[in-house]
């Protein structure tokens, strides 16, 4: 049985980060593409990995791990990526932003 992209990125950053939290969000749905498509996600993720990163080079690590995922259909990929100490400040992930092609 083959899994969907969702479980495939759950695997594949939790395999890399051992995450304290990880969310991976299938937004499609709020975008103009066809039902049960798999191309714009949402990632959420807190991480020690990330403790002592610059946020850019923390995009650049999680981009470099999903590139076979980026090269295959995965579109669009919303990050918020955060250390252990930031969490516990924010705690919260913000709300994505509409489509701008949303009807």
């Amino acid at each position: 049985m083959s899994i969907n992209r969702k479980q495939r990125l759950e695997t594949i950053l939790s395999g890399k980060f051992v995450p304290r939290y990880l969310e991976v969000l299938n937004e499609s749905y709020r975008h103009q593409v066809p039902a049960d498509s798999e191309t714009h996600f949402k990632v959420s993720m807190v991480s020690s990995m990330f403790t002592n990163c610059p946020p850019l080079a923390r995009h650049r690590m999680v981009y470099k791990l999903l590139n076979a995922e980026l090269s295959s259909g995965l579109h669009a990929l919303s990050l918020h990526l955060y250390t252990e100490e930031e969490w516990q400040r924010f705690s919260q992930v913000p709300l994505s932003p509409l489509c701008a092609h949303a009807e």
